[in-house]
């Protein structure tokens, strides 16, 4: 990696810390019972209630600007979520805005929204969504883990038998062979023996091969292979 690139990618860690930082201070406002009109989140993780800069075009993208004229004829919670939904796309216009900024890449614009995007709405925390979605990844986590061991405790077996049967006809049909190897590299073992099964083509991979992980296979309920998933994007 040259110098340029590595500057670049720290340049994308340093936006995200001032997305995270502004996320971080209108969260306090959204949970205070503060009066406000048009709400500002700062790196410093502080907030502040304030009239829109006077310069045009401004330095960086406003917030949305009136928010608190709904405010008497809404229900607070509904309030609070429709202020929070606006707030959530301004640090998306942010971490667009940085990115033409510094003339980030395709790979580090994608690696900068990756990280905004996997922290939790302001929108889910304030309606109570986020935990209620922690709530049901932690049972979709429980049931994946357990088809996960099942299907590499089937695996196992079919595997096992296959050496038996290899064993008494050396003369195996080459279809039944496929049904022990890695459909993307076509051996039969990897160091870690981490394996993974597409529900779509009913095919096994080595994890390796398709770059899934065994933490990362505890949260998929129905993994779909890098081959059947580029196949749905050109029926779409």
């Amino acid at each position: 990696m040259d110098r340029g690139s590595a500057a670049q990618n720290s340049r994308v860690l340093e936006v995200f810390r001032d997305i995270k930082g502004r996320r971080a201070g209108i969260l306090k406002a959204l949970t205070t019972a503060k009066e406000n009109l048009c709400l500002y989140g700062f790196p410093t993780e502080q907030w502040e209630v304030d009239l829109p800069s006077d310069e045009v075009p401004p330095e960086i993208p406003e917030p949305v600007l009136g928010i608190n004229f709904a405010r008497d004829g809404m229900e607070k919670k509904s309030w609070l979520s429709l202020v929070a939904l606006h707030s959530d796309a301004w640090l998306l216009a942010l971490a667009s805005y940085f990115g033409g900024r510094f003339q980030f890449d395709k790979k580090q614009r994608k690696s900068l929204l990756d990280m905004v995007t996997d922290l939790p709405t302001l929108c889910e925390i304030v309606s109570g969504k986020n935990q209620e979605k922690s709530s049901g990844s932690k049972n979709i986590s429980n049931k994946s883990k357990s088809n996960s061991k099942l299907k590499a405790s089937e695996y196992q077996a079919k595997n096992t038998k296959a050496k038996h049967a290899k064993e008494e006809d050396e003369e195996l049909n080459e279809d039944d062979e496929d049904n022990y190897l890695c459909a993307a590299c076509g051996e039969s073992s990897v160091p870690d023996n981490f394996w993974i099964f597409c529900d779509t083509c009913e095919k096994w991979f080595h994890g390796k091969c398709v770059k899934v992980t065994p933490a990362k296979a505890e949260h998929i309920k129905n993994y779909k292979c890098p081959w059947c998933s580029n196949k749905r994007m050109r029926a779409m």
